[in-house]
This record gives C-alpha cells, structure tokens and sequence, in this order.
C-alpha cells in the first residue's frame, strides 16, 4: 500500500481549525504534521491549500435496499453516491427483503457488503413483536444497534405489543434505535383525510397526517422506557420542535443514556415546500412547520440533538410519481447531506466545526465505533477534502444515486467534496470513483 501526504489542509478536528499535513500509510494516519513541520516524503502529495480537510463522514440512517428491492438501489450504487458525498461509513437499516430479523441474514448482509461495499459498513438488526430472543444473541461488538419501528414499516416489523416493548427495552444488549410515530393516531388522521380528499389528496396534508401529536406520544413513550430500564436509547429522525424538550443538553454524548438524530432534510425543508416539491419530500417523519424547522436547529445547537444523519432511502421516479396514498415515503439524500450542512455554514445558521462534531465525531461516540469519526494518529484514514468555494448545480448528470433523482436538482451549492479516502483508499477523486477498493465492516467497543 502506498502511502499519501496531504499538504497545507485546513483540518477540523475536536472543536478547533487547524493547518497542517497528514501523512497516510498503510491504511491509517500515521502522523499529523503542524503547519512549521517539514512532513515525511510519500509516494503520493496532495495540495489541499485553501481546501478543508474533515473526518469521513459516518451516517446513522441509510436504506440501501440491498436485498430484495434493488431496483431503487443497492449496497454498490448507493455507496458510490455515499463516497461521492464524503460519507465514508454507514449504519443501515433493516427493512429489506428479507427482513434483518433473524441472525443469518444479517450474515447475509454482511457478505455482500464485504463485496460491494465502497464505504465501511455497519447492519441494524431489526426488532419484532416476538424476536426476543434472537436479539438477545446479537454481538454487541459486530451489530451497531436494534432498530424498532414504533410507527409504521414494512412487514411485521411494525412492534405495537407493549409487552414485546418492555421486554425489549429490559433486554436488548445494544443501542435501541427507534421510529416514533404513533400508529393509532396516523390512522385515525388518515381515515379522516381520506375520507374528505380521497386519492388525490394534496401533499401538502402529510404533516397533518403524520402529525406532530403521533410524534411526540411515541417519542414520549420511547424516553420512559429508556428510564425504567436504563436503556441505551436513539431516537432517530425528530421532526417536532416540542420533541426536543424529551432530551437533555449535554455537549459529551458518552454521559448520556438517550440521545436523538436530526436528518438534513427536517432542517432544509417545512410544510411551505410542499407545494413545490410534492412527493420529493414526502418523508416518514413528515417535515412539518417552519417553527418546528427553526426549533430543531435550536436543539441541534444548544446540544439536545447529538447527530445529523440522511434517513436515505431511494425510490424510483415512477413509484414517487403516484398519488399521495400510493406514494412511498423516502427519498436519497447521501451524496448531499455534507454540501447541504455546509450550505448552512455559508448561511451563517451553523459552525463548520459543530457540524463536523454532529456527522463525525458524536456518531463515533455514541455508537463507540472503534478508531473512526476523528482525525488523529492511529486512526483509521476515512478522510474527506472539500472546496468551499466551488459552487455547482446539482442535476441529473452528476446524481450518483440507481433512483437518478433527487430532492435538491437545481440547488447549487458553494462547496464541493473534491476528495474521500476510505481506509487510506481514495475511493472519490474529483468526481472519479475507484471501485477497485471495499469498505471494512465498523467495529463496536463498549
């Protein structure tokens, strides 16, 4: 293996902007070399002088479809897009077909991973009304976390049993991740709007549908389990400005016991995009009000949110372009949630080290991913360059993702991912991707 120097960076790392060089070799960063340092010579130099250099990114949420629904993508299309994006890591969900609910297709999954995989890669398994069990042999050094649905999903894994719930929260080895959304209440909402609007109802009901109240009953339900069985709890997607007050501002994500995610998309977007982009960001949670928009932030910044994730998760055109009751929720979002965020940052909304903080660092953290999600020697050299000032258009020749949409065609954005290393790899090369090199399965210490 060769190895690299990356010269004259702007690196964020842990709070603080530093310039400097990094030497990689055999996969890891062997030395960090401040800005009055003459580094070690390397096979391979890379100027990054006036370019900023973070820590690959590690998103918490992906459905990348892979098996049984790879005609909206799969682990090798989406983690091309992923890389292209500056994610170097994944945790993936597992609503696919089969379902990850039994121990030997996560296996399964693992395997083709090992073959596809462009990214490093972690599988949740997935949680039932009756699966205790198998849970209750997951390895809590390989498995990332348990994922329950408390709102809708796919197959049986919709866990509406309180009794299953419980036992769960008392018994689940690792990280409980969960959907919160109401089921009851989503019901009722969605026989009222039918009723009134029939098929064609516009999309701008969804939040209503979907509603802020389904939100915070679940979520409420979520922490109180959490604290009756001191479990690791993540709350994954909040959507609701008054979910926020469930959890607790702490800058360290290691002291707490129950955390939460926030997605690109619940910041980028309120119930006034409806009438633009329809079904293109339909979502499970809905993206609902300004106001919870602006309190969501406030949250993420004041230190109650701990991550900003993607909740990727494709369709085709054909399938989002039916009706709103016959359109799926979801939409692909990994190969522009980094210019997105950073996007922020040139609006003045959001620091560049605090997003760093939320996409790389506190993921690494709070799943205790091993030598990942910092740049420090010793560390695994999941690594991303980015121009700030290079401003592009998202459009359909440069969208990476099998679906080939995207929510953000037409957007442009001032910065621009120039470079992503995966294990020492460099996997994306300015808008070249090596497919030669596979990402390494995450590791877990407790």
């Amino acid at each position: 293996m060769t190895s690299t120097l990356i010269k004259n960076a702007l690196f964020v790392n842990e709070g603080e902007i530093n310039n400097g060089n990094i030497l990689i070799r055999k996969g890891i960063i062997e030395k960090i070399y401040k800005s009055d340092e003459k580094p070690t010579n390397a096979d391979n130099v890379i100027d990054a002088k006036g370019f900023y250099l973070i820590p690959g990114i590690i998103d918490d949420q992906v459905h990348f479809r892979e098996p049984g629904l790879t005609h909206k993508g799969d682990i090798q299309s989406e983690s091309a897009a992923a890389v292209a994006g500056g994610v170097t890591s994944y945790l993936e969900m597992p609503n696919t077909i089969p379902q990850t609910t039994r121990i030997e297709e996560l296996r399964k999954k693992h395997q083709i991973a090992a073959n596809h995989s462009l990214c490093n890669y972690s599988f949740y398994f997935g949680a039932t009304n009756d699966n205790i069990e198998e849970i209750k042999k997951l390895d809590t050094k390989q498995v990332c976390g348990l994922k329950v649905f408390m709102g809708s999903s796919t197959g049986n894994m919709l866990v509406d049993n309180i009794g299953a719930l419980e036992m769960i929260f008392a018994e689940s080895p690792v990280l409980i991740a969960t959907h919160c959304e109401d089921e009851n209440i989503i019901k009722k909402n969605h026989a009222y709007y039918y009723n009134k609007y029939g098929d064609f109802l516009p999309f701008k009901y969804h939040p209503l549908i979907r509603s802020a109240e389904a939100c915070y009953k679940s979520s409420e339900l979520a922490v109180k389990l959490a604290h009756k069985y001191n479990s690791r709890l993540h709350v994954l997607h909040l959507s609701t400005a008054r979910e926020t007050e469930l959890f607790e501002s702490s800058q360290n994500v290691k002291d707490k016991r129950i955390t939460a995610e926030i997605c690109v998309h619940h910041l980028w977007f309120n119930d006034s995009d409806y009438e633009k982009y329809g079904a293109r960001i339909k979502w499970n949670p809905a993206v609902k009000s300004k106001e919870d928009q602006d309190g969501l932030l406030q949250a993420l910044l004041n230190n109650k949110i701990d991550i900003i994730a993607t909740d990727h998760a494709p369709h085709t055109l054909k399938e989002k372009n039916n009706s709103y009751f016959n359109c799926p929720s979801g939409g692909p979002l990994v190969q522009h949630s980094l210019v997105a965020m950073l996007e922020m940052w040139h609006q003045g909304k959001i620091k560049l080290e605090n997003i760093v903080t939320k996409m790389c660092h506190n993921p690494a953290k709070l799943f205790s991913i091993e030598n990942r999600g910092f740049i420090k020697e010793g560390y695994a050299a999941d690594l991303v360059i980015f121009n700030p000032n290079d401003e592009w258009e998202v459009n359909q020749n440069n969208i990476l993702y099998k679906c080939k949409w995207s929510p953000f065609e037409g957007q442009k954005f001032k910065s621009k991912v120039t470079h992503t290393f995966v294990n020492g790899n460099l996997v994306f090369n300015n808008n070249n991707i090596n497919t030669k090199f596979h990402g390494k399965a995450l590791t877990f210490k407790h």
